[in-house]
């Protein structure tokens, strides 16, 4: 990642971290130890799946109405595995790990959906390359916890990463992120 959309990002969590009022808002920092989120890939002769807990998220959250207002994640290109090392290393090489290190999404606009959903409008950056995402959750409450659950596709020439190929075959273009972030309340 180049040393100003890093920094950019950095900033970005840094302020949405430190931004807290007395008018009932406080930042919530998601529980790596409940936290995942996975990547789905397929080429022609197979799929799988990659997963990482080192989830780096923080909302603001509003005690009054109950909402995450917005929401900053940074997860590690590096942290992901698919239980197959040559694979993990492969897409590390892929996705530039050592000059992109980061896959970041920042939110510009979280309004409520349907049924409890949440709809978060921002700018998902990855492979160096900043993208408008919108990202729909679900919300679930119970024990003390606020989970998020959902998924949406990404594709890689979208972020202009080279597909990769096994046995002269590429991978889709189209990979799939989910995400299930626990936040105590």
């Amino acid at each position: 990642m180049n040393s100003t959309i890093k920094y950019s990002c950095w900033l970005a969590i840094g302020l949405l971290c430190a931004f807290v009022s007395p008018m009932g808002k406080r930042k919530l920092v998601a529980d790596k130890a409940l936290s995942t989120v996975t990547y789905s890939a397929k080429h022609p002769l197979h799929k799988w799946d990659g997963v990482s807990h080192d989830v780096n998220c923080a909302v603001i959250y509003n005690d009054d109405t109950k909402q995450p207002e917005t929401v900053a994640v940074s997860l590690k290109v590096a942290s992901f595995d698919s239980d197959n090392n040559n694979r993990d290393s492969h897409a590390i090489e892929v996705l530039d790990g050592l000059k992109f290190p980061n896959v970041t999404f920042v939110s510009s606009d979280i309004k409520p959906g349907e049924n409890g959903a949440i709809v978060a409008k921002g700018t998902l950056t990855f492979h160096g390359v900043a993208k408008p995402a919108t990202l729909q959750a679900s919300r679930k409450d119970a024990g003390g916890k606020m989970t998020l659950t959902g998924e949406f596709p990404v594709n890689m020439s979208d972020h202009n990463i080279e597909r990769p190929s096994l046995m002269g075959l590429k991978t889709e273009d189209a990979m799939l992120l989910k995400f299930n972030v626990v936040f105590p309340l």
